[in-house]
């Protein structure tokens, strides 16, 4: 059997920063620029929510992009992964992102991006990442 991962997770922005719709157009729009699904693509529009422009009663102050795919050993190539999401997010505005690995060897991994400032302004770079691993079961022999 292939080792399945799966990388699920959400990017978060706080809504109450601006009241026209310019943050959201923007966030928007980056998430339509990542390429349809063929072949091997690491991040895709498939895999994210992808939230409307017009503001939305239901939400209170904080806009969630969620995403979610199933891999086959992504975490093979994983450093790739990451880097075609921080390019994701360098063009975005938000506030933080977490992504999670699960996978059937070396257990879940959680990333964490926060910005230096209270919000992420698209191209100023100012992103810091953590990464928290768990792993759960044991070995049999």
């Amino acid at each position: 059997m292939d080792q399945e991962s799966i990388v699920y997770g959400c990017i978060k922005d706080a809504s109450y920063y601006e009241t026209d719709s310019s943050r959201r157009r923007i966030n928007r729009q980056a998430l339509l620029g990542l390429p349809k699904a063929d072949g091997w693509p690491f991040l895709c529009q498939e895999m994210f929510a992808i939230p409307q422009v017009e503001v939305d009663q239901a939400n209170y102050q904080t806009e969630v992009m969620h995403f979610g795919a199933s891999y086959k050993a992504v975490e093979y190539e994983w450093e790739q992964w990451i880097a075609k999401f921080e390019e994701l997010l360098s063009q975005m505005y938000w506030v933080s992102a977490t992504v999670h690995l699960e996978t059937e060897l070396s257990g879940t991994h959680t990333f964490t991006w926060e910005s230096a400032s209270d919000t992420h302004i698209p191209g100023s770079g100012d992103m810091q990442v953590r990464c928290e691993w768990s792993h759960e079961g044991s070995l049999s022999l």
